[in-house]
């Protein structure tokens, strides 16, 4: 039982670190901030936001989560709130443990092996599924492009079975009927959205500095398209929109904070870079928490001119909310530019997270917990070439079928989990090496960390009770697959047993 909560010494973290033949370094503080707006301003804000706004109904009329109504910019200040605790608690275990395990590695360090298996299966739910949720409403956005050339795909080649199964809309539900069949199986399959995820895997197998400039050039892309539907929506604000103002009272806030909370755990995925930073212990601090402090500001206007634009109603079950209240507006040519800006900016995010998932792998391949080969690098590239491409596979083959809404619960509540024990694991870091070199610290340690706590707990009791179920399978997998493997092939315990 001992063994299972054994940590790994901070100094053997460090040092893996600091081997020639590891990851290479490249990347500032410039850099990570760019690749937090990469992965944050994307699909929350292109297109959960809508959800977010104007609740989300089931197929046969329940109520699924309440709107929040124009009083959605208190979710996003509630989610900043929260996020910045935990935040403050990244930035230090990150400017003491530089390593591409993220909370993965953090949690090794602090709560022990059994606790950090937890948290690497826990980041998969981040990672790999909340890309298919992305991939998905890239697909959307496509399609409105698309149309606005005059060209419409068939239906089921833009559908997920997923999708159609669990939609309100009969149009779309209609599709398991109306959809070719092979076997008596409907065939509705994305193109679009499977399509881009292998796009990306492609330029990530290129380098971590190439895939960090491409980033910056759609990021600079995005923001131009927020900027210019901000500009449009300003002019077209109407007080009667923003009456009632929270329709839903507190519990709409709260539960369109649980549903957009996905758009904010991009600033995770920024210590997955740990290994490939430049100066690790300052540039770290920095990309964290001026990349989520800009973010939330951009959340904030930009949901407060949608729900000025238009009736918050008349976005439920949209997945290019920007889009439609621009042509609802009357600016449709407007909502087509920012429908391209849309499909580029979930392409940022697509590749930021696509980029997190195969360090995870690594860092724990490296630990035994995988196989070896999840942590063999190319030999030019130094990145983690053959869990990138596993990982694009699964992403590309859950979006041919799957639906965003579903995912972006099993997204969100994992990795407000893996929020809470990186709070927990920095009291429990200060208790255990109170004299251990911080380069940042928490402020008002005690606080913070249980506030940070607290708050994701709080968030996470806002999201439908399916999602806690699913949670609870995938842990239970989880667990499976450490005691079939994991446990025996990790190397701390053989380290222990040689000892």
């Amino acid at each position: 039982m001992s063994q299972l909560f054994q940590r790994k010494p901070i100094a053997a973290l460090i040092s893996e670190t600091e081997d020639s033949s590891g990851l290479r370094r490249s990347l500032r503080a410039g850099d990570l901030i760019m690749l937090a707006i990469g992965a944050v301003i994307g699909a929350g804000i292109f297109g959960a936001i809508g959800t977010a706004a104007a609740g989300q109904m089931g197929p046969n009329g329940e109520v699924i989560r309440a709107a929040a109504g124009p009083a959605l910019v208190f979710s996003f200040l509630l989610l900043g709130g929260a996020c910045a605790l935990a935040g403050l608690c990244y930035a230090e275990l990150a400017s003491m443990i530089p390593q591409a395990g993220s909370a993965y590695a953090y949690s090794y360090a602090t709560l022990g092996e059994l606790v950090a298996w937890i948290i690497g299966w826990d980041l998969i739910l981040e990672y790999a599924v909340g890309n298919v949720a992305v991939a998905i409403s890239w697909g959307d956005y496509f399609n409105t492009l698309l149309r606005g050339f005059g060209v419409e795909l068939p239906a089921w080649t833009t559908t997920g079975y997923r999708t159609a199964l669990l939609s309100p809309d009969p149009q779309i539900h209609g599709l398991l009927n109306s959809a070719p069949h092979l076997a008596g199986i409907p065939i509705l399959i994305n193109v679009p959205a499977a399509g881009i995820v292998m796009l990306i895997t492609w330029l990530l197998l290129r380098g971590a500095r190439e895939s960090a400039t491409a980033n910056n050039i759609m990021v600079v892309i995005k923001l131009l398209a927020l900027s210019l539907f901000v500009g449009v929506g300003m002019t077209h604000l109407k007080s009667a929109n923003l009456h009632p103002f929270a329709p839903n009272g507190f519990t709409g806030i709260h539960q369109g904070a649980a549903i957009v909370f996905f758009a904010y755990i991009g600033f995770d995925a920024i210590s997955t870079a740990a290994e490939e930073t430049i100066n690790p212990q300052r540039n770290l601090p920095i990309g964290i928490l001026g990349g989520l402090g800009i973010c939330t500001l951009i959340y904030v206007v930009v949901g407060f001119v949608l729900t000025g634009m238009v009736p918050y109603k008349q976005l439920e079950g949209v997945a290019d909310p920007l889009s439609r209240a621009l042509q609802l507006a009357g600016f449709s040519k407007v909502g087509w530019i920012v429908a391209l800006g849309a499909a580029v900016s979930m392409s940022a995010v697509l590749l930021v997270f696509q980029y997190g998932q195969p360090r995870i792998f690594f860092a724990m391949a490296r630990d035994g917990l995988l196989p070896k080969w999840a942590a063999k690098l190319h030999p030019r590239t130094r990145i983690p070439w053959a869990t990138t491409l596993l990982t694009g596979v699964f992403v590309a083959t859950w979006s041919l079928v799957g639906d965003a809404g579903e995912t972006y619960d099993l997204t969100n509540i994992g990795t407000l989990f893996a929020f809470i024990l990186v709070s927990v694991g920095v009291l429990v870091l200060r208790y255990k090496e109170p004299e251990r070199p911080r380069p940042f610290r928490v402020p008002w340690v005690w606080p913070v960390c249980v506030l940070s706590a607290a708050g994701c707990l709080f968030i996470m009791q806002g999201l439908p009770h399916s999602a806690w179920w699913r949670f609870l399978g995938w842990l239970v997998i989880g667990l499976g697959l450490y005691f079939v493997y994991g446990h025996r092939h990790s190397a701390l315990r053989r380290e222990s047993s040689r000892g």
